[in-house]
């Protein structure tokens, strides 16, 4: 007997918006509502766990897509693990049963109400986790976490790149809890997370870039602080603050982008 995954509410609304069969209609999003409607069938057990996926040609006869969006759906299945390619064989849904499982997919991460959503998560996260590295930070992780602010101030006063030195941050205040799945879960979200990889958001504050980065480095500063002091409430609520502080810019810049695109 094939098992079938339960659908998840979120995901079951969607699977009801896609209709079973059918042209897909909006071309930026054709691939996207692919993988949806294929997750969807998988869930409701019309293609069972372990069952090979229609061919090629079937799904482009089916769904009205072509043969290049059929082929970046089954990527990102492939890559969420839901199925599993067996080269000269055909596709296959994964017996592990995968469909369902937390994923980010970065395709997604294009607009700020997706980025805002991300930062959410963050707050939660990483405020945690710079109470924790306070707590349990070595010294070479605190020598790790000053390095990693100096090549950030650096590289603003040369306006050089400055993604990879606030990540690295992030990261190894992840990794300075002590405990690896926070710096698990930093590695998986990789520099997606960071807001200004997804979105122009000094422009969209209305903020000269050399500004926001420097109110950024700051800010890390103040992180780094607490747990150099071992102070655990300072360190979540310096890393609250922010993680807020990129969140309210973000909210208010795309209120106030939409009020004006609502004008007439």
């Amino acid at each position: 007997m094939s098992r079938v995954l339960p659908a998840e509410p979120a995901a079951a609304k969607r699977a009801a918006a896609i209709p079973a069969q059918g042209s897909l209609r909006r071309p930026a999003n054709l691939t996207q509502q692919l993988v949806e409607r294929l997750s969807a069938q998988i869930r409701a057990g019309k293609i069972a766990l372990g069952a090979k996926l229609p061919t090629e040609a079937e799904i482009i006869d089916t769904h009205g897509v072509s043969r290049t969006v059929v082929r970046e759906a089954i990527s990102r299945l492939s890559a969420q693990g839901v199925v599993v390619t067996r080269h000269g064989i055909g596709t296959f849904v994964s017996e592990t049963g995968t469909v369902g499982n937390f994923l980010i997919d970065v395709s997604e991460l294009g607009t700020v109400l997706e980025v805002l959503a991300v930062l959410e998560l963050r707050i939660s996260l990483e405020s945690e986790a710079a109470g924790l590295a306070a707590e349990r930070r070595t010294a070479a992780q605190l020598k790790g976490l000053r390095r990693d602010c100096d090549t950030f101030a650096r590289s603003i006063a040369k306006g050089g790149e400055t993604i990879k030195p606030d990540f690295d941050f992030h990261l190894h205040v992840a990794e300075s809890t002590g405990n690896r799945y926070f710096a698990h879960l930093m590695e998986y979200l990789g520099t997606m997370i960071i807001p200004r990889t997804r979105v122009n958001t000094a422009n969209l504050a209305r903020e000269d870039r050399t500004a926001y980065l420097q109110r950024v480095c700051r800010e890390h500063e103040d992180i780094y602080v607490a747990i150099a002091g071992r102070k655990a409430d300072a360190a979540r609520q310096a890393m609250r603050t922010h993680l807020t502080n990129s969140r309210e810019r973000l909210r208010r810049a795309h209120a106030a982008a939409t009020r004006t695109a609502r004008k007439p």
